[in-house]
């Protein structure tokens, strides 16, 4: 099954992962083949999850705060920090325009 553009431009937005080589998009056809899998698995008379823990009764605890105001210590381990928070690693990163990726994907 190929993978289109417009899904893969999808995919990447969503994932922060460049699939601008063959085998990104090898590796991301392969992964959809094993998914769908899940599509020979008989349902049928299965009810929805809303949790794997139904079976449960789910407590809530106090949000009490025990320690901390160790900021300044945290932020020594960060690579790049701006104020007082820690900088992602870039996920907005400029990609290849629709028209460039179109040329690409025709050969895989």
């Amino acid at each position: 099954q190929k993978v289109s553009v417009e899904v893969l431009e999808h995919l990447e937005h969503l994932a922060l992962v460049d699939f601008r080589d063959a085998e990104g998009v090898e590796r991301l056809q392969k992964a959809i083949q094993f998914a769908d899998q899940l599509h020979e698995v008989n349902t049928d008379g299965v009810e929805p999850m809303d949790s794997v823990l139904e079976d449960r009764c789910l407590y809530l605890r106090e949000d009490d705060v025990t320690e901390g105001n160790c900021t300044k210590e945290l932020l020594e381990n960060a690579k790049e920090k701006v104020e007082e928070y820690f900088v992602a690693p870039p996920g907005n990163i400029p990609l290849p325009k629709l028209g460039e990726r179109e040329t690409f994907l025709q050969g895989s």
